[in-house]
């Protein structure tokens, strides 16, 4: 199969990105055992991973949405990188084990500031899976607990991450050419 124009190279192939959620998944799985576990997910990128990780994921489970909007406001003198909720979940998480779905974290401010924000609404245990954490760039220290693969500080796609919402659809996780233009 010949890739997309824009894609410098694969970091991770298909078949090992579902290697490594359905070790995740077994991880969650057997943590997760008897309890009533809901995974939320960040719109739109996570849907892809959170389809994968629940199908592998051998416990009974709920799921529901974010959506968040980022914007900075330079002009008024407002910091870069603010966050706010576009579309918040369908149901209360109080007193249920809710685990947040990210397809990727990296600066930390946007996971950190989900989880303050689900952490006030009181459920009973609160984790994090990510399908890809970019360490080199963290900010903010976030507790992640499931992770399938860290990556380098370069630009990816595919499994849900996009380029101006395209490759979203790859099922493998490559990285773009800086040079390319569309």
């Amino acid at each position: 199969m010949t890739a997309p124009p824009g894609i410098e190279r694969v970091l991770f192939t298909e078949e090992q990105v579902n290697q490594r959620i359905r070790e995740v998944a077994a991880e969650i799985s057997a943590k997760y055992q008897g309890r009533d576990l809901k995974l939320i997910a960040v719109l739109k990128g996570a849907v892809f991973f959170l389809t994968a990780l629940a199908r592998a994921i051998e416990i009974p489970l709920k799921v529901d949405f974010l959506a968040i909007s980022s914007f900075s406001n330079h002009a008024k003198g407002g910091a870069p990188g603010m966050v706010r909720i576009a579309k918040d979940l369908d149901h209360p998480i109080q007193d249920e084990d809710i685990l947040l779905v990210e397809d990727i974290v990296d600066t930390g401010f946007t996971t950190r500031y989900l989880l303050q924000t689900l952490a006030g609404r009181e459920p009973r245990s609160l984790g994090i899976c990510t399908l890809l954490d970019r360490t080199a760039r963290r900010i903010v220290q976030v507790p992640v607990d499931y992770r399938c693969f860290e990556i380098p500080d370069r630009f990816v796609v595919g499994c849900g991450l996009d380029h101006k919402q395209r490759y979203r659809n790859l099922g493998y996780i490559a990285v773009m050419n800086p040079e390319a233009g569309d």
